[in-house]
């Protein structure tokens, strides 16, 4: 039987830039005229660019300055990506699942640069199969395009599964046929995380480490809802 997979999400599962994002696109809305809560956006957080600003603020806005906003996006995140910190204990769960065999992927929809940045900040470089990065997929989660597009890259064939921080994650996972195992360090609840399809729930990824590596693998391959 082929080695497990295990696709980890990156922005706010493994590295904690949820709330940078938020701020990010908040500046990019304003600048563009749009008034838009910063805690309604850190509710679209997860979601891919491409997804967020339609779903934000309507298809009109998006043909007309979707590509603007996403450019001014970025740039105000780049403003704030040295804030960014390597989530508790997330390098030593990529070293630890490394070690026991497990193919491991990080599944991103941020730009090449941005994604090397953290490989090299969690210093999993030798230790991952590879990374997925924005050129990767022309549809981010919610849609599984992405999840699916790193296990045909880096895949190992055998059983798989997702670990991430929101119902986007969960959903795009789910669609591609992979269990999640969803974290609440993306402002999520349990709850919301359950009704998205998540086959278990848990604290963080430190709390992972705390319950074992075994019993994450022991979800893969499962289906998503109970």
């Amino acid at each position: 039987m082929s080695a497990p997979t295990v696709v980890l999400d990156v922005d706010g599962t493994l590295v904690d830039t949820n709330y940078q994002h938020a701020i990010a696109w908040h500046r990019a809305f304003r600048e563009h005229g749009y008034r838009v809560a910063i805690w309604e956006i850190h509710r679209h957080i997860g979601m891919g660019g491409d997804q967020l600003v339609g779903s934000l603020l309507g298809e009109e806005a998006e043909d007309a300055d979707g590509d603007e906003l996403r450019d001014a996006q970025a740039e105000a995140y780049g403003k704030l990506i040295g804030e960014v910190e390597a989530m508790e204990c997330a390098s030593e769960l990529i070293a630890e699942l490394d070690e026991a065999g497990v193919t491991v992927i990080l599944a991103s929809s941020a730009a090449g640069d941005e994604v090397n940045r953290y490989v090299e900040l969690l210093g999993a470089g030798e230790r991952i199969a590879g990374a997925t990065t924005a050129a990767d997929a022309e549809r981010t989660k919610p849609h599984p395009e992405l999840v699916q597009t790193a296990l045909d890259k880096y895949g190992s064939g055998g059983p798989a599964l997702m670990v991430g921080d929101s119902t986007w994650d969960v959903k795009a996972a789910e669609a591609a046929g992979v269990p999640t195992l969803a974290l609440l360090t993306g402002g999520f609840s349990e709850a919301e995380l359950r009704e998205a399809g998540a086959a278990e729930v848990e604290h963080s990824v430190a709390s992972i480490r705390e319950r074992g590596i075994r019993w994450a693998l022991d979800l893969a391959g499962t289906p998503a809802h109970d």
